[in-house]
């Protein structure tokens, strides 16, 4: 890794989600200059704070994996380790075949050890085809496979379509027989690799996991909602030196000369020693297309899939919801949501700021569902009603509803994916001074977007120590024309 000093230069971040956020902040804490560029008018992207009923809610992602270091850190680093707070209740459960059954332990992303730890959610039949698993030749994976397609040839398809597609849908609201395992479950493909029985790998998995001696939550969530953590990371971005911008598109990146960069933002341009590119796909394919057309080709080959979350908020005299932290629903069964989360349950705080109010949000659309995300926002409200009241008896009428959509809010990551982000990382690597980041690459969760801004601050290493004078390449106001 190489050092940045204190006269490495000026770096523009295009893009205000965690992931350019948490490019920002590293680049300050190594010294260089940083320019922060937000086409929207608020920094945090997918994470969003917000109220309904007076309780402060997240209107976006609501946890962060705790396992992997890189959320948590940035949190602990920029204030927020006293807010850390871990789930209420870790019980859940799966609603399918009529009723709400336990969520199984003993799983790897649904894929299980021993049929065992499935009795009561799957058939008979399906519990005995699991079986059949440690008799069959192995099953070739080759360079990558489907989740969905390798964990059906191996446990048969009840296993994906009951617990496997909930989960994985969960996360990044697709298909799990699209879904690359390599890149959604790297730990799972090393171990198949590794084993010709799938079973035997996830034992083997867990069994790393318990030698390794993990306690502790598997996921942690902020008081006052993980929508904070952006706005405190923009927060000591703004106190170390470096300047965000938010409502300000950029609308064009082109090199000058060698090692210099020049972004334009309408009529305004700043001149930059390197560049963090931390916007979707589909924005950054628009950005790169003049000087990495191939980086550019490949981007736009990202698929996205659009969601919606409805919050509601009831009088507590008026439910009686079972326990737990809510429930994933498996798309076999043919409901309308995907999810529901009991956040006053899950979240202590939640309770606490109104013991008398309690906060539930579903979760709307998966990939290629398009008819239900084109409705009204009341009929989203009433679908969801509708399948609560199914599931769980609930039939009060709410205090206060929300709907945030998240058009092409997660990015698919289909067979293949990891050699798409491959050959854009080598293009790019062609462009002195560009880094890539964000949700499109190693993951969809805060500490893989973190992760991948890290990433990107030590690919620039190189290039910005080896600048020593700024007064090379001026920094032009953004407050003034291109031609000043």
């Amino acid at each position: 890794m190489s050092a940045m000093g204190a006269e490495t230069g000026h770096v523009v971040v295009i893009g205000a989600g965690i992931a350019g956020l948490a490019a920002a902040h590293r680049l300050l804490q190594r010294g260089a200059r940083v320019t922060v560029l937000e086409a929207a008018d608020r920094v945090g992207g997918k994470l969003l704070p917000g109220e309904i009923a007076g309780v402060r809610v997240d209107l976006g992602a609501e946890s962060m994996l705790a396992r992997r270091p890189e959320a948590v850190g940035l949190a602990r680093e920029v204030g927020l380790g006293d807010r850390l707070r871990p789930p209420a209740t870790a019980t859940a459960s799966i609603w399918t075949r009529g009723a709400l059954r336990p969520m199984p332990k003993g799983h790897v992303m649904g894929v299980p050890g021993t049929s065992a730890a499935l009795a009561g959610l799957l058939s008979d039949e399906g519990l005995a085809r699991i079986e059949r698993d440690a008799d069959l030749p192995r099953t070739e994976i080759g360079d990558d496979v489907a989740v969905g397609e390798y964990v059906a040839a191996r446990l048969g398809r009840e296993v994906v379509d009951r617990l496997v597609e909930p989960l994985l849908g969960g996360v990044y609201a697709g298909d799990a027989y699209r879904i690359s395992m390599r890149s959604a479950v790297p730990q799972l493909f090393e171990a198949a690799r590794a084993h010709a029985s799938l079973t035997e790998a996830v034992r083997e998995i867990q069994a790393k996991a318990a030698a390794a001696g993990r306690t502790g939550p598997v996921f942690l969530g902020i008081e006052g909602g993980v929508g904070r953590l952006p706005l405190a990371v923009a927060e000591s971005v703004r106190a170390r030196g470096g300047e965000i911008l938010t409502g300000t598109p950029v609308t064009e990146l082109r090199r000058e000369g060698p090692t210099a960069w020049r972004v334009v933002a309408g009529d305004r341009a700043l001149h930059a020693d390197a560049v963090v590119v931390a916007v979707p796909a589909p924005v950054a394919a628009g950005l790169l297309a003049a000087e990495s057309p191939e980086a550019a080709a490949e981007l736009r080959a990202v698929e996205y899939a659009s969601m919606a979350l409805v919050t509601l908020a009831y009088r507590r005299g008026d439910t009686a919801l079972p326990e737990g932290s809510g429930f994933l629903v498996p798309p076999v069964d043919g409901r309308t949501i995907k999810a529901s989360t009991f956040a006053s349950a899950k979240w202590g705080w939640i309770a606490d700021e109104d013991p008398d109010t309690v906060v539930l949000r579903t979760s709307v659309g998966r990939y290629g569902e398009t008819e239900i995300l084109g409705r009204e926002d009341a009929d989203l409200v009433e679908v969801s009603r509708h399948d609560l009241r199914e599931a769980t008896g609930l039939d009060a009428t709410p205090l206060e509803t929300r709907v945030t959509r998240w058009d092409d809010g997660l990015p698919q990551y289909p067979v293949g994916h990891h050699a798409r982000v491959a050959r854009i990382r080598d293009h790019v690597a062609k462009l002195p001074g560009l880094a890539v980041c964000g949700a499109q690459y190693d993951g969809v969760g805060i500490p893989a977007c973190v992760a991948s801004a890290y990433a990107a601050v030590d690919q620039l290493g190189g290039d910005l120590s080896a600048v020593q004078e700024l007064t090379a390449h001026p920094v032009q106001s953004l407050h003034g024309g291109a031609g000043e």
